[in-house]
């Protein structure tokens, strides 16, 4: 049964995932498709940059929800099967899993030809269901660097970085009664999501090193 409650969550969180905001905002009220403009990313940053602050707060607000749900949806499919977790691993474990397929669901989206963003938003969010402290920090970490470098990318790459090392940090402070080995699984689970948003960001690696980045603006291009 918890190999069933997996798979089904794995499952709810992938086609959660590939419901793209930043896609389903600019088509709405912008009648175009995001892609096709600035980066070509369905993101954030290419949202604000191509399509102003509107399109960016709904998209925001959309990509954010959908880790959070993701995480949610999968406990209740894990307490609806009755798999025996306790509600320390329902918050963990099941997160995890939740997050790396709505990352997924993200970036590759079933309902969009498999072109989607980068799966930033979506990755943070997770954490405000699993363990809010992290996400604290995670944010924290971005806008530091956000603030110091004007990279929006450098910023989510360095947080993707940290986020296993912030998460172990938090899991051996919070561990209890957990085994050491449930430890080193949901760092493991992490490191997977932030492995994930930076390889979705070698692109913006290779520009880092060109110094041909975009640095970050509130002001939209004036392509469209």
């Amino acid at each position: 049964m918890l190999f069933l409650a997996i798979v089904l969550s794995a499952l709810v969180s992938y086609l959660l995932g590939s419901c793209n905001s930043s896609i389903l905002v600019v088509r709405l009220l912008k009648h175009q498709d995001v892609r096709d403009f600035g980066s070509h990313n369905a993101g954030l940053t290419n949202t604000l940059r191509c399509f102003g602050k509107g399109c960016a707060a709904l998209t925001l607000i959309g990509d954010l929800a959908k880790g959070i749900i993701a995480v949610f949806l999968s406990r209740g499919i894990c307490h609806w099967m009755d798999v025996g977790l306790t509600a320390q691993q329902d918050v963990h474990f099941i997160g995890y899993i939740a997050g790396i397929f709505a990352i997924l669901g993200h970036v590759f989206p079933l309902y969009y030809h498999f072109r989607g963003g980068k799966g930033v938003l979506v990755g943070v969010s997770v954490f405000l269901g699993i363990d809010p402290k992290v996400f604290g920090c995670l944010i924290l970490i971005f806008i530091i660097v956000l603030a110091i470098s004007k990279y929006v990318s450098l910023g989510s790459i360095i947080a993707a970085v940290c986020c296993p090392i912030i998460t172990f940090l938090f899991q051996m402070l919070q561990r209890g009664d957990m085994p050491m080995w449930y430890v080193w699984l949901n760092t493991g689970l992490a490191a997977v999501m932030g492995a994930m948003v930076i390889w979705m960001h070698r692109t913006n690696i290779q520009r880092l090193k060109n110094r041909t980045e975009n640095r970050f603006s509130f002001h939209k291009t004036k392509n469209v």
